[in-house]
């Protein structure tokens, strides 16, 4: 399912706060009044003369060497066309957006009025004293290839047109991949592009580089074959004029072995690949409808590999698995232009990477056990966190091999670990829980629909594939609210449990909770009654089957939202106190903290179960939990109280869970800093990696650290995340914003999935 995006989300997105997608922030201290005169006036003067005693010196006194322009004119935007460079610029801003995400690139995005090929060239290399490379963008055909090829000429920084270059390199990796996979080699198959623009012309070129015989190449456009006959071709299409007998893409694809799709959507049928060649290949990449359905090309040719550029297909080519690292690698190494043979280095290093063992981070985002390279999976995804020490190296390498680096890395170790620490603050697990969740997205009932920021979360999670909504509350209020704000519920049930239409359902759920509760004081008037409280009669809907998971918290405190869960639901089998654990994205990667919201002041007992929760629910996002268990004292240096507890509570863990990686009691700074654990604390299990999951001595540490962390801006949380229930129900904060109600949701309908299983 892709997702739907609606003309009033996308608006608001770009206008609400501050307008647009991108910001300006100091890198330097700049608190103090000697801070700004070291910043600038009088402290600038000194590496502004250092850089004019030697240009060279820009990169190391300036962010030079890690920005790149993101340039357009705005004549080819997307799929909008000569929309102008004004209109281009929110999709530039996107841009800059990846290079930063994927590769931790600064971006200045560049929108010029200059429609001919010598005015663009002249304000691009005017603005080259700025820039460490040039990133061309949706300019139109066939002016982009003389301004490419004039720029890498007269330039002494790197260029590139990613819309050329970009699908080429994509897909010629999986090209390999498919071809090792189907028993074909480059130099004997046949080879048919649909499409003669930028990306199809540079394709061709590509695949001439990884063997494929030009005589083999068929390129067609809107007026079919691209033959020696025509007149009508230009110096670029006639370089790939074909002398075979074809006239037509229908004709071209008898026989053919590879199709490449790189035009428009539904122009190719089932019976057209039919005649393809036996164990073919078709990339059809148009977007967002490809040159044939992917169910259709499967269902014709069951012994084909196929790829789109869609995300919710196999094998997606996406331009964002080569931009931001091959600019990575060529910034890293200084390199004055990006050669073919740095293109074909990261074309052979994103062929390898799929072939490799895939991490349980994409696993996780993908509901796969182990996602293995075959027919579905010849190109990496993009979630894949190796993509960035595989690509950019083997970039910087071709660079320096092929004599256009100008500063060669020399410790090939020590390059690879600055690239894993670069990214900063690590929401990858965030975008994999968001992947996973579209793989089976999950019935989630919101149980307070009568609020337009639940409402607003449910489209949102409804239009983008993540759960399935059903919203509980006054169908006259919800309707209201849903047409004052012009949300797009139409397709969504809303159930109002107190109408009388729900009377059977109420007194059905009523007995259940009255024959499960009547030694515990609850009368079956009592039982009915509660039926009509929404909490109760949502998770009555997930008892009875009706639904997989509940949200709810954002208007009433935590103990009346969590005490229908456990009275209705309950804990899961031997589990005897359940607890609250939050997810928090900081610059180290994601850290678990627990207990934050349940338990007050946990016995010893307390403390371990509420340890293993946290660590099973850490290995549940297939990371290994590293446990720190946190107190004022250090390893027994003050005894008694809380310290005492902790204590006995880490000896218990170590006896019942030897694998368990786990340690203290320990103060909060010694759990990260590995070298102070080190100098101090040389057995310590934490000695070698440091903590991702805190186990706090009482609820008032563990609800006080992560508000301070998040208030502070330190990390984005997520929570609490209830572990121990036999359902999936997970309560938010009051006052939740819409993003914490849709991660809340994200949570929710992964551990439904898993609690399924």
């Amino acid at each position: 399912m892709g997702i739907k995006i609606n003309k009033k989300e996308a608006l608001l997105y770009h206008s609400s706060g501050r307008p647009g997608k991108i910001e300006v922030v100091p890198t330097k201290q700049t608190k103090t009044q000697r801070d700004l005169a070291l910043a600038y006036s009088p402290g600038v003067a000194e590496p502004c003369l250092e850089i004019a005693a030697d240009p060279k010196q820009v990169y190391t006194y300036t962010a030079k060497g890690n920005l790149v322009a993101v340039i357009t004119n705005g004549t080819a935007v997307l799929g909008l066309g000569d929309i102008g460079p004004e209109a281009a610029k929110p999709v530039m801003e996107g841009k800059g957006i990846l290079f930063k995400l994927f590769a931790d690139i600064d971006v200045f995005d560049i929108e010029i009025r200059a429609k001919t090929v010598d005015e663009f060239v002249q304000v691009v290399k005017a603005l080259e004293p700025t820039f460490g490379g040039i990133n061309l963008e949706d300019i139109k055909a066939p002016e982009c290839f003389e301004i490419e090829q004039r720029l890498k000429k007269e330039l002494s920084i790197p260029v590139m047109h990613d819309d050329q270059h970009g699908t080429a390199i994509i897909s010629g990796a999986a090209l390999i991949n498919a071809l090792e996979l189907q028993g074909k080699k480059a130099e004997e198959v046949k080879v048919v592009i649909s499409g003669a623009g930028a990306s199809a012309l540079s394709c061709a070129r590509l695949y001439l580089a990884l063997g494929i015989k030009k005589e083999n190449l068929i390129l067609t456009d809107s007026k079919g074959v691209v033959h020696v006959e025509r007149n009508d071709l230009d110096g670029y299409k006639a370089e790939f004029a074909t002398r075979l007998p074809v006239r037509t893409l229908e004709e071209a694809l008898v026989g053919a072995d590879v199709f490449l799709g790189l035009s428009k959507g539904n122009i190719v049928t089932r019976a057209m690949v039919k005649t393809m060649a036996p164990n073919p290949i078709i990339f059809a990449l148009a977007n967002p409808d490809p040159e044939i359905p992917y169910h259709e090309a499967a269902e014709a040719r069951p012994d084909a590999i196929i790829a789109t550029g869609r995300s919710d297909y196999p094998n997606q080519v996406n331009n964002a698995l080569g931009f931001p690292f091959i600019f990575r690698g060529a910034l890293d190494v200084r390199a004055t232009e990006i050669n073919e043979a740095m293109k074909l280095a990261a074309v052979h290093a994103l062929a390898e990477l799929a072939r490799r063992p895939v991490p349980d981070l994409v696993n996780l985002a993908y509901g796969e056990k182990n996602l293995t390279f075959g027919k579905d999976y010849i190109i990496p995804k993009l979630i894949d966190p190796r993509l960035l020490t595989t690509v950019a190296p083997a970039v910087a390498r071709a660079a320096m091999e092929s004599g256009v680096a100008r500063q060669p890395i020399t410790d090939w170790d020590v390059y690879i670990n600055q690239l894993s620490q670069r990214l900063g603050r690590d929401d990858a697990m965030l975008r994999a829980l968001v992947n996973r969740a579209r793989q089976d997205p999950q019935r989630v009932v919101f149980a307070e629909a009568d609020n337009f920021k639940v409402l607003k979360a449910a489209q949102s999670v409804y239009e983008e594939g993540l759960a399935r909504p059903i919203l509980l509350g006054p169908k006259k209020k919800i309707k209201a609210i849903i047409k004052q704000h012009h949300l797009d519920l139409e397709d969504v049930p809303i159930i109002d449990p107190s109408e009388p239409e729900m009377d059977g359902l109420r007194d059905e759920y009523g007995r259940w909770l009255f024959d499960k509760r009547k030694r515990k004081g609850l009368t079956l008037y009592e039982a009915k009654k509660l039926m009509r409280e929404r909490n109760y009669f949502g998770a009555m809907m997930l008892v009875s089957g009706e639904a997989d998971a509940l949200i709810s918290g954002l208007t009433r405190n935590y103990a009346q939202t969590i005490r229908p869960a456990l009275q209705v639901i309950g804990t899961q089998e031997g589990v005897r106190r359940v607890a609250g654990m939050y997810i928090l994205f900081t610059k180290r990667g994601p850290l678990f903290f627990a207990d934050c919201t349940v338990n007050f002041n946990p016995t010893v007992e307390e403390l371990v179960e509420i340890t293993m929760l946290t660590a099973r629910a850490v290995q549940h996002f297939n990371i290994q939990p590293r446990v720190a268990m946190l107190s004022y004292s250090n390893f027994g240096s003050s005894r008694g109280g809380e310290a005492q507890i902790v204590a006995e509570a880490v000896a218990v863990l170590k006896e019942r869970y030897p694998g368990l990686v786990v340690d203290g009691e320990m103060q909060a700074n010694f759990a990260f800093d590995t070298e102070l654990l080190r100098e101090n604390y040389p057995f310590c299990e934490l000695v070698d990696g440091g903590a991702n999951t805190l186990i706090f001595p009482n609820l008032s540490a563990g609800n006080i650290a992560y508000k301070l962390m998040q208030s502070l801006g330190y990390a984005e949380a997520i929570g609490p995340v209830l572990l121990g229930l036999r359902k999936s129900v997970h309560i938010l904060q009051l006052g939740s914003s819409v993003r914490e109600i849709i991660n809340m949701v994200t949570i929710a309908v992964v551990d439904a999935q898993a609690k399924k299983k």
